[in-house]
């Protein structure tokens, strides 16, 4: 199970990079730039509603399963928990999704005024 709890993290790792830094590698690629948007809109939802994201349901359910407290386990466990999860006020979390959401559809925002040019 701890080897599904890592899988599990990593792959929330990968999530939330691509939410920061997917419009910076989505240009020209319309399938691309749909699934990011949809994340972002998802990572939105999902913060501001009173959902709780289903990676961090799997993760808890493979850390329990694997009999892991927080901060125990194996070395890679532990720094992935630690950068998906920053030991942050609340408020400083918010401010960064809303800076990185903000960033994204600049992006966006820019390509299409562009484009419409």
């Amino acid at each position: 199970m701890i080897a599904a709890a890592i899988f599990t993290l990593s792959v929330h790792l990968a999530w939330i990079l691509l939410v920061i830094f997917g419009a910076l590698w989505t240009r020209g690629r319309p399938v691309w730039t749909t699934l990011h948007i949809l994340a972002l809109l998802w990572g939105i939802a999902v913060e501001a509603g009173p959902w709780p994201c289903p990676l961090t349901l799997a993760e808890q359910y493979f850390e329990t399963r694997a009999g892991l407290c927080a901060y125990r386990g194996s070395f890679l466990l532990h720094y992935l928990d630690a950068i998906v999860y920053p030991n942050l006020p609340g408020w400083v979390i918010t401010i960064a999704g809303v800076a990185v959401c903000a960033f994204n559809l600049g992006i966006y925002a820019w390509r299409f005024r562009r484009a419409r040019r």
